[in-house]
């Protein structure tokens, strides 16, 4: 169960108690215990209401594998992500897993950090073999061949993190997001404003960090400011690395700016504590402002674009199971079509405005 390259997380039940009984408890017929246990519609309120409470009354639990005979499907989602450790992928996989267990689909994880050759054979071999019903990706762009199984097996696929050409996808707008980040501490009065970026070692298949580096760019050059290369650093998205990277760029008085853009919550938490260690005041003498909507920030006061990931991880859940439940075949075919997931800034403690000199 804890094998990370491939575990299926079940929920299963033994029980003697069967459909026939569920009906003749409820005063229906079979077929109708079974629209309504499947949240099929053609089902009156009432029925559902008689159906669901027979069912409890009984310990009920439909079989998985007969479901599978009636269907053709398994109720089985394949989740397939780059790593499981890391805080994004961690509360993206959170949020899908909730949103799945609420509609009555199991889940097998694939975690690929065992490199180029277990990510060949997850999709070349377990994805395909396994009884899946659709795939949700995180943070990984798939290539054609991966793609073109899937669709030739009537798999959908949903991704998280980045758009797929010819998937459908969730993604926020990473350019955008560094650009409000800048234009906050901007709006602030700050004009001399570092940033921590990703570094090459942490990019990922959607160049986030370049992104998000771009649209911190583009804000200072839309308001006729400076960029100084000692005001920018990289770092691994980890709070160590983000402590490490503000130390060295404030802890030089000739060059240190008054603000920061960190481009997550990780480093924005390391760049808050590198500055209190050199003596500084957040946010008297340095404003940071970070980039997720990590559950820590509160206690941190970091100013942060939060992009609610947890929430996209239901939703791309809950959208590749209305996709299997549409009853419309055509839809299980792939196609190209991008939902950019909302952002939204907090301003907390950490952004102030600057100090008059």
């Amino acid at each position: 169960m804890a094998h990370l390259a491939g575990f299926q997380i079940t929920l299963y039940s033994f029980c003697m108690v069967g459909i026939i009984e569920v009906a003749n408890l409820a005063g229906v017929s079979t077929a109708t215990v079974s629209r309504a246990l499947n949240g099929k519609s053609h089902v009156s309120a009432r029925a559902r209401e008689r159906v669901l409470k027979a069912a409890q009354e009984l310990g009920y639990v439909a079989s998985s594998s007969a479901y599978t005979l009636a269907t053709g499907r398994a109720k089985n989602i394949g989740v397939v992500l780059p790593f499981v450790e890391p805080w994004f992928f961690s509360a993206v996989l959170e949020g899908v897993l909730n949103a799945l267990v609420s509609r009555g689909y199991d889940v097998t994880l694939y975690s690929l950090s065992g490199g180029t050759d277990h990510r060949q054979r997850v999709f070349e071999d377990l994805v395909l073999r396994k009884r899946v019903d659709g795939v949700l990706t995180v943070a990984l762009k798939l290539s054609d061949k991966e793609l073109s199984n899937l669709t030739a097996l009537k798999k959908p696929i949903v991704g998280i993190g980045g758009p797929i050409p010819g998937a459908r996808s969730i993604s926020i707008d990473d350019e955008g997001a560094g650009r409000l980040a800048t234009q906050h501490l901007i709006s602030l009065g700050h004009t001399e404003i570092g940033m921590i970026s990703g570094n090459p070692a942490s990019e990922m298949d959607f160049h986030q960090p370049y992104l998000r580096k771009t649209g911190y760019h583009e804000a200072l050059l839309d308001a006729n400011l400076d960029f100084k290369e000692q005001w920018m650093a990289e770092a691994d998205f980890t709070i160590g690395g983000g402590y490490y990277a503000a130390k060295q760029m404030l802890g030089d008085p000739r060059n240190a700016p008054t603000a920061i853009f960190c481009a997550s919550d990780e480093m924005g938490f390391g760049a808050i504590q590198a500055a209190r260690d050199l003596g500084l005041r957040v946010p008297q003498d340095i404003s940071v402002i970070g980039l997720d909507g990590h559950p820590l920030g509160e206690f941190y006061g970091l100013s942060t674009i939060n992009q609610r990931t947890a929430e996209q991880g239901a939703h791309g859940a809950n959208w590749i199971v209305d996709i299997l439940e549409s009853g419309d075949d055509r839809q299980l075919q792939n196609f190209e079509q991008l939902s950019t997931w909302p952002i939204d800034l907090e301003v907390r403690s950490s952004t102030a405005r600057r100090a008059k000199d």
